[in-house]
């Protein structure tokens, strides 16, 4: 049997970081097992759902690089003819009814609080409480109250009798007593409309889907799901819940309590590495067993990856609406700097140039005539970095001239000594002699100066670090110097004497 998978965002919003989890275990499933990724856009609620929206969850899906998809993206408010034709068909059948139950004696308000209270109460009494006129109503006089154009809802005959059973590829064996499920509701009165849960089998019967990867919070629905595909005569798929992604105050982390640090985007737009991402995602509520890894490439994801070991424990996402250093989960912010130190020069240099096009820092030759050092800067640099932004941030004194100073390093390693002032001008003009122009002669000059003024070379290197980069920690000294240059790094010297 070929594993066909498939994952059905709303598109209601942004791509919520637990949504797109389900996508990649879904896409991970898929491709260990050889089987089928299969994208289905549940559009059906058409006043929330936008164009917009779908268009971010499929940016997103193709930043986090799972989205080759094995066939066509399904729009599932193109099939409400084939969910409306299923729930009539069931109604044929016997296994269904309609109901014609006027909308005003329906309590609409806090209905499902309601079929729970009348369930209780049936249950302790010993009885049904799928007391609706219309269940037997025969079918040749529901059909004629039908065509005679009396409005009605459809609901599914559910017996007063047995239980749904089914083994969660997660939480194991589940069951459900029939006595617990109200008859289910499958076309709304009035347009017809199909039902989420409805429309979910019938979909995916449609697309052959042999696994249903999603949120624990669904797994209430599969009971109600269950009887919808027997009802069908359906073949009823394997089943695999995960595990919920909660605050740090456990709470289900949500986009309207927590905003954009839930949004997938948010990571895009703040710099993180699509691969450091993806592989932050993986681990919340999954490990690959005893390989005990953390940084893995996709081919190793793929590789490890099994429901096996997806937890049933729900997963911390840790993050403080308070402290900007922690605005996120810091596993992820450390990963993503992992990845930046340590992932292929040639995968991350166009990130660098996408970061620093959109700082207005890029330069044609960056990529013609100083291509080479392009390249050697930003080996240079990306020890310390944590996002992409940081390029274009703490690293902006390597692109342009226009960089701030850390007043915390200006205190530390400019001011802390007023003879600074007359050093820095003397330096720049050793600098600006210095040939030829290699880290060597460079650190030759330096401490020569330092010696023939009677100070440590210290205080000359740490006010020149930040002379050159505004900061007070970075790479070696002399790679700085070499990285900026000597007309730069001599005019900067000049420029930071007046600070001291």
């Amino acid at each position: 049997m070929t594993v066909r998978v498939r994952f059905a965002p709303s598109p209601t919003g942004y791509l919520h970081i637990g949504s797109a989890r389900t996508a990649l275990f879904n896409w991970l499933y898929a491709r260990a097992r050889g089987g089928k990724f299969l994208l289905r856009v549940e559009d059906t609620d058409l006043q929330r759902s936008t164009e917009e929206s779908t268009r971010s969850i499929l940016e997103g899906l193709a930043w986090l690089g799972i989205s080759d998809y094995d066939e066509e993206i399904v729009f599932q408010s193109r099939n409400a003819d084939e969910h409306r034709a299923a729930a009539l068909r069931l109604v044929r059948e016997g296994k269904a009814y309609r109901d014609f139950t006027p909308k005003g004696e329906r309590s609409d308000a806090n209905v499902k609080q309601e079929i729970a209270e009348r369930a209780r109460t049936a249950a302790s009494e010993g009885a049904d409480h799928r007391a609706n006129p219309y269940r037997d109503v025969p079918l040749e006089e529901s059909e004629r109250r039908a065509e005679a154009g009396e409005p009605f809802a459809v609901r599914l005959k559910v017996s007063p009798e047995g239980q749904t059973r089914f083994v969660d590829a997660v939480y194991g064996e589940q069951e459900r007593a029939h006595s617990e499920i109200e008859d289910l509701v499958l076309l709304r009165s009035g347009d017809l409309s199909p039902l989420y849960n409805l429309s979910v089998v019938v979909d995916d019967i449609g697309m052959g889907i042999t696994h249903v990867i999603r949120g624990q919070d669904h797994l209430t629905n599969t009971h109600k799901q269950v009887l919808i595909y027997e009802a069908l005569g359906a073949t009823v798929p394997t089943f695999a819940h995960l595990p919920l992604i909660l605050a740090p105050n456990k709470a289900k982390l949500s986009k309207r309590k927590h905003g954009e640090v839930v949004s997938l985007t948010t990571y895009r737009d703040r710099g993180f590495v699509p691969a450091a991402f993806r592989n932050y995602l993986a681990l919340l509520g999954w490990s690959p067993g005893e390989e005990n890894k953390e940084l893995m490439s996709l081919e190793e994801l793929v590789g490890l990856f099994s429901l096996e070991g997806v937890h049933r424990s729900n997963a911390v996402f840790n993050f403080s609406d308070t402290d900007p250093r922690h605005w996120t989960d810091q596993k992820a912010l450390w990963m993503n700097a992992e990845y930046i130190r340590t992932m292929p020069l040639e995968e991350l240099l166009p990130m660098v140039r996408s970061e620093l096009e959109s700082a207005g820092l890029w330069r044609a030759e960056y990529e013609g005539a100083r291509a080479e050092w392009f390249g050697r800067t930003v080996e240079l640099i990306r020890q310390r970095f944590i996002t992409l932004k940081d390029f274009s941030g703490q690293g902006r004194a390597y692109f342009a001239d226009d960089f701030e100073y850390d007043p915390a390093a200006v205190a530390k390693n400019l001011k802390k000594d007023s003879a600074l002032r007359e050093l820095l001008p003397g330096l720049a003009e050793r600098i600006e002699a210095v040939a030829p122009w290699t880290l060597e002669n460079t650190e030759k000059a330096l401490r020569d100066f330092a010696e023939e003024k009677g100070v440590k070379a210290g205080l000359l290197i740490n006010a020149s670090r930040t002379a050159l980069t505004g900061q007070s920690v970075g790479p070696s000294m002399f790679e700085v110097f070499d990285a900026v240059g000597r007309a730069a790094a001599a005019r900067r010297l000049r420029a930071a004497a007046e600070l001291v």
